[in-house]
């Protein structure tokens, strides 16, 4: 069965989703997703929400992407919910819709997805030249139309601009540009993870969510969705 949510004013059978990308080194959701989907439909819509963010908080670091980790508390069993909890609450007051549920997903695990289904082809728009040894960052690749795995993919959607000393120039696309990257290469990657070829697959993705995701779904939920 469907899960039992309060649709006051809201088109019955729509849902509404929180998905932050936890990064691995800083902790801080840099990537932070508000989707809407609709049953009956079967459409999903998505809105990025910048990083940079302005929040009307009393701590001193009051961007969006600061949130979760400030509220997460010491409490490994319980981050997950208390991060995501605030974070809803400056999402509603942002956008003015209050998320039905959390989808918190370690950023890595998007380049795990890709090695497990083999590659996703993909057009990559620039040359990109790119070392940050403080976080150990170090991202070079070809411009064009290429099969990218799990390592290029993770490259790929972090890259916001060029070393100034590049040899293929000072080229930089900031913040905005990268969320429109990698709205573009998620949308590449779910039309593969459908394709028929890998429905044998199925199980190889339940793993990599168990290992990598928590959310505030129940298991009958997530059933109920996936078949929806």
């Amino acid at each position: 069965e469907g899960p039992d949510i309060a649709q006051s004013g809201r088109k019955e059978g729509v849902y509404t989703f929180l998905v932050a990308g936890l990064d691995v080194m800083s902790g801080a959701t840099d990537t932070m997703l508000l989707l809407s989907y609709d049953i009956n439909e079967k459409v999903l819509y998505g809105l990025n929400l910048p990083r940079d963010t302005i929040v009307n908080v009393s701590y001193n670091s009051k961007r969006l992407n600061t949130v979760y980790t400030i509220n997460k508390g010491r409490d490994k069993a319980t981050q997950a919910e208390k991060g995501m909890a605030a974070l809803k609450k400056h999402v509603a007051k942002l956008t003015g819709i209050t998320p039905d549920y959390y989808i918190l997903l370690e950023w890595e695990a998007i380049g795990e997805l890709v090695d497990a289904i083999g590659g996703v082809e993909f057009e990559v728009p620039f040359d990109m030249d790119y070392d940050d040894p403080y976080q150990n960052l170090h991202i070079h690749q070809k411009a064009g139309l290429r099969v990218l795995n799990g390592d290029d993919a993770m490259q790929v959607i972090r890259w916001r601009k060029n070393d100034s000393w590049s040899p293929y120039g000072k080229t930089q696309i900031g913040d905005s540009g990268r969320m429109q990257l990698q709205q573009e290469f998620l949308k590449a990657l779910i039309k593969e993870c459908l394709s028929l070829k890998h429905w044998g697959k199925i199980k190889a993705y339940i793993d990599l969510a168990l290992d990598n995701v928590q959310t505030d779904l129940d298991f009958g939920s997530v059933v109920w969705f996936a078949c929806n």
